[in-house]
């Protein structure tokens, strides 16, 4: 094996290796199989176009065509395409799976099932790191810097998986990896040299050190591999033991992958302070509007079923999120919500719901309406009283239980306080209170300035909080925008009340804090709307439902839902609107209640809707989407087989002239014969410039090439010795000629030399547009020539055997 092709086996292996670190992110490593075979094509095209050879952007530019026709050929009919053709496919359907896949890594919690997005993002992630290797460590020959993609591979899976993905496991692989190209290349570069020595025999002068002895003496020469070998391998262990011995190091890169998140076996465990709404705007602005969750409810008001997965409660100056808190068994029957009064209780209507999640959601949080009061549901969960939640429990290193494919039933209560009950409400109880209206000293005077502009004159909690909950949503200006940036701390709210656009995230998060400024309890629930209710019954929740709400607390009612965010399709709560029409009829009309949100199997009026609503997919209706493994109308593999090679064709079509050349060079110095040889001389020198002088004599011949080429020595001498056969193999006794081997290595040597003289532009014509290529022309023109001419031969001696009868 050549040293070039082991460098290519070696750079295969290490990205290999490194992508092992990828496997824990997902449940499934099958896609490193096909990685594998995707790595080997690269590296076997870039193989060819280094031994042909091409230059180096070309090989990189065939290598990088060749994947990504060979990953559209894989993915063909994975997406949805908008159009006809292989443009519109690479375009659409091929960008869509990109962006399918981006939304994926946002929504899914690790490990996360291996969807075709997800599958793409990580076997195009490979390609393009095994070419950034291949690319370094071959075809520019450095392999040290080739460790650069390597560790940007290992340290993005370390990052996503928080360190799932880098046990000490991976980083043996990745290193050992490295440390294989790192030896390759070194035994590469030594035999350039020579030999590879090794400690001198024992009785024996090393020649390398010039002492002597029985054995391996202090000066006696080491073999450079070996110690190689020994560095890497001290190296090595040194990263991986020293870690262990630090505590302070305990947590990084190489600690133990989930540490930090609880929730063991027991009545023990936490659970850790998480920020679910990472997806949530890429949710909302996804092009898959795929289902989620299907429920069948006995609800008399789908508008109020909200399916809740958790409570963002500590708000600490950065952002909100869900506190830490201890979990609990799941008891059957789900304790009393806090701040729930009897009365309140006795006027709520107990609600039955079952839910199945999709099996491409992998939600950790069980989403149910609130309050829930018992949970039917298999697998290992636990309870996080504060919140009401259910989290899924550890089931084994890096593996939680999550919702993935569950079916469950959850029994509810539908609250229906009214609005003289929460204006009455007394005041909350000293720790929620203490709790539930902490805010952080960064945040910016305006937020509380604004809310006690707004609700000015108002008397009590609930008049409040109805004035903020119409400031946002009705009369304050705001716009609902999700492709605004989704920042949630102090200086986020500080901007979106002053730039007044944003998407729920905003709205809730800034009545929350307001809410707290003006001494009410509040935190930030994250869930879905109701969905869409179908003909048959049941209720489909999309990604598109995803949203959050600010809930506030009031004594006797407990924890009660508001909605700021001015959204088509988002209800809000009866007790929260004014029971008399309003006192200004200029008012912005206000939004509807509950009762006339019920979902409708009638077609929506989407002519009506404005081209802005129908790109968020708020037009009334779910947005139509094809199933991920339907195919669509995108084209089929043998469509996409027939276009890849039919491209691979035209562009193949540029380097005829180079591969003839290569053709015919290849069988002049394998023919064994001396004016082959020649012949191919004089072309090499005609592609780079030098015409042939049919009317010099081989030596008068040889001396052109010498002058016009400016050869130095070494090829001047090569040329001279090719000439000097020639003449001998025309003029002297037979038995004379020159070797064979020897003449193909000569006129191999001054072709080097002439290329080395030429600029890149002629010498990238000398390799693609070689002028001896003219050639071809003669010899057809010759061949229809003598076509021609036997054709008329043919044509005159069949008139010359036909008789001529005269006239009678």
């Amino acid at each position: 094996m050549s040293g070039r092709a082991r460098l290519t086996l070696f750079a295969v292996l290490a990205t290999l290796l490194t992508s092992w670190s990828l496997v824990a992110l997902v449940d499934s490593a099958g896609w490193l199989l096909q990685a594998a075979l995707l790595l080997a094509v690269q590296s076997g095209v870039g193989a060819a176009g280094r031994r042909v050879p091409l230059a180096r952007p070309l090989t990189v530019a065939g290598q990088a065509l060749v994947s990504l026709l060979v990953l559209a050929f894989l993915f063909a009919g994975k997406g949805e395409s908008t159009g006809t053709g292989p443009v519109a496919y690479l375009v659409t359907d091929f960008g869509a799976l990109f962006r399918r896949g981006v939304s994926d890594v946002g929504e899914f919690a690790i490990p996360a099932p291996l969807t075709d997005g997800i599958r793409l993002l990580l076997l195009a992630g490979v390609l393009l790191i095994g070419l950034l290797v291949d690319l370094l460590a071959v075809t520019v020959r450095t392999a040290a810097a080739a460790g650069l993609p390597l560790l940007a591979l290992y340290s993005v899976a370390a990052g996503l998986s928080s360190g799932a993905g880098a046990s000490w496991v991976s980083f043996l692989l990745a290193g050992g990896g490295y440390l294989l190209l790192l030896l390759a290349e070194g035994r590469d570069r030594l035999a350039q040299w020579g030999r590879v020595f090794g400690g001198a025999p024992a009785g024996r002068v090393s020649a390398a050190s010039g002492y002597g002895g029985g054995g391996p003496g202090p000066g006696q020469a080491v073999s450079p591999v070996r110690t190689g070998r020994r560095i890497g391998a001290v190296a090595l262990g040194i990263a991986l033991v020293v870690p262990a011995g630090l505590p302070a190091l305990g947590g990084g890169l190489l600690g133990a992958a989930g540490d930090s998140t609880g929730g063991g076996s027991g009545t023990g465990g936490t659970i850790s302070a998480v920020n679910p709404l990472v997806s949530l705007q890429g949710s909302l602005n996804a092009q898959d509007n795929r289902v989620v969750l299907k429920y069948r409810t006995d609800s008399p008001q789908l508008g109020e079923q909200y399916l809740r997965i958790l409570a963002l409660d500590e708000f600490n100056g950065v952002k909100w999120e869900a506190s830490g808190r201890t979990l609990t068994d799941v008891p059957e029957q789900l304790p009393k919500p806090p701040g729930l009064s009897d009365q309140v209780r006795a006027d709520a209507v107990e609600v039955r719901t079952s839910i199945s999640a999709a099996d491409t959601y992998a939600q950790r949080y069980l989403p149910m309406p609130y309050p829930a009061m018992g949970v039917d549901i298999p697998g290992k969960w636990r309870f996080e009283p504060a919140g009401r939640t259910l989290v899924g429990d550890q089931l084994g290193k890096d593996r939680f239980q999550n919702v993935q494919g569950a079916m469950y039933t959850v029994r509810s209560l539908l609250l229906q306080p009214t609005a003289v009950e929460l204006q009455a409400a007394p005041e909350a109880n000293p720790g929620i209170r203490a709790e539930y209206t902490k805010l952080p000293g960064n945040l910016p005077a305006v937020v509380g300035d604004t809310a006690r502009q707004v609700t000015k004159g108002a008397k009590d909690d609930y008049t409040r909080a109805v004035k903020l909950q119409d400031f946002f949503a009705v009369n304050g200006g705001f716009r609902y925008d999700t492709k605004v940036a989704s920042g949630t701390g102090p200086e986020a709210i500080a901007r979106f009340l002053a730039d007044k656009e944003g998407f729920c995230i905003h709205f809730a998060f800034s009545m929350a804090a307001m809410s707290r400024s003006l001494g009410i309890p509040a935190r930030v629930a994250v869930g879905f709307t109701p969905g869409e209710k179908q003909s048959d019954g049941s209720v489909n929740v999309s990604m598109r439902d995803a949203h959050a709400w600010p809930e506030l607390y009031f004594e006797g009612v407990g924890w009660t839902r508001f909605e700021p965010t001015p959204r088509q399709g988002i209800t809000v709560p009866d007790y929260s609107r004014p029971r008399a029409p309003a006192a200004q009829p200029s008012a912005p009309a206000p939004l509807p209640s509950s009762s006339a949100a019920q979902p409708s199997t009638a077609p929506s009026n989407a002519d009506a809707c404005p081209p802005e609503l129908k790109k968020l997919g708020e037009c009334g209706g779910a947005a139509p989407h094809q199933n991920a493994g339907s195919g669509g109308d995108g084209p089929s593999a043998g469509s996409v087989l027939a276009w890849t090679a039919g491209v691979l064709a035209v562009l193949g079509l540029p380097l005829l002239p180079l591969l003839w050349r290569t053709r015919v060079r290849s069988r002049r110095l394998a023919a064994g014969t001396v004016l082959p040889a020649w012949r191919e001389l004089g072309d090499a020198a005609w592609d780079a410039g030098i015409p042939p002088d049919e009317a010099l004599s081989p030596r008068r011949a040889a001396g052109r090439i010498v002058v016009l080429g400016r050869l130095d020595q070494e090829a001047a001498q090569a040329v001279h010795r090719v000439a000097g056969a020639v003449e001998r193999a025309l003029y002297a006794p037979p038995g004379a000629e020159a070797a064979c081997e020897s003449l193909a290595a000569d006129v191999l040597l001054a072709r080097a030399a002439l290329l080395a003289g030429l600029g890149r532009g002629a010498r990238l014509r000398a390799l693609l547009l070689p002028r001896s290529a003219v050639r071809l022309q003669w010899a057809a023109a010759a061949r229809w020539s003598s076509l021609t001419a036997r054709t008329a031969a043919l044509a005159a001696r069949t008139r010359a055997r036909i008789p001529v009868r005269g006239r009678g």
